[in-house]
């Protein structure tokens, strides 16, 4: 069975049109034309990624965003913004709520295409690996996507996950921001250093005490304490 995305827009020629190009492209597609129409698809069944366009007519696309990352069966699954609007700042709050990748309209389907392989794959590779990262009382099991604190669980998003894995694979070794967009986002993908810093907010955040485990090194990037 191929992988399965929801797209979710109110223009109809634009929802056709994605679908179309992601059919082709061998993913099971299923579509919404409202926040409330997409939410009853993700209740109905799980979607391995949601194509989610930030206007809508009902409510926006960021409070659909909202609640795939703050529910736990939801907040693994991958969401790529799309939107008429480019500015930075809306890809920041796009970003600040978990979102994944950000497509602005207009776009080719090849280019969100390419954005839904890239981000799939990683997601595939993530999987496979058998590895448990073990620090001072923190644990990842990256082939569940699984974060515990003294054996409580903590739901993390993808990107989250991904920027915790990387620091804590090389307790006290330096990384910086440009190395973790490479690592976590991929290269050329349109997105700015301010997002590695958005996104590690909102992971110490989630972590609570043990956020003090990640250290700033200013003017450089991140570390994970020895």
């Amino acid at each position: 069975m191929g992988r399965r995305i929801l797209v979710v827009d109110d223009e109809p020629d634009i929802l056709e049109l994605t679908r179309l190009s992601l059919v082709r492209e061998g993913y099971e597609v299923e579509t919404a034309a409202t926040g409330e129409e997409a939410l009853a698809c993700l209740r109905r069944s799980r979607p391995d990624l949601v194509v989610l366009d930030l206007m809508l007519p009902d409510r926006p696309g960021t409070d659909v965003c909202r609640v795939i990352r703050t529910t736990p069966e939801l907040s693994d699954v991958a969401v790529i913004m799309l939107t008429a609007r480019g500015d930075e700042v809306d890809r920041i709050v796009g970003f600040e709520l978990g979102a994944d990748d950000y497509v602005t309209k207009p776009f080719s389907p090849r280019e969100l295409g390419l954005r839904v392989k890239a981000i799939l794959r990683r997601g595939v590779e993530e999987k496979t690996e058998s590895e448990h990262l073990k620090q001072h009382g923190l644990e990842l099991d990256l082939s569940r996507h699984r974060c515990l604190h003294r054996d409580e669980e903590i739901a993390l998003t993808a990107k989250e996950f991904l920027l915790l894995a990387a620091l804590m694979r090389r307790p006290g070794r330096v990384l910086t921001r440009e190395r973790l967009l490479e690592e976590v986002w991929g290269e050329g993908i349109a997105v700015t250093l301010r997002t590695v810093d958005t996104h590690m907010k909102r992971l110490r955040e989630k972590l609570g005490p043990a956020g003090d485990l990640i250290d700033t090194v200013r003017g450089v990037g991140y570390r994970f304490r020895e």
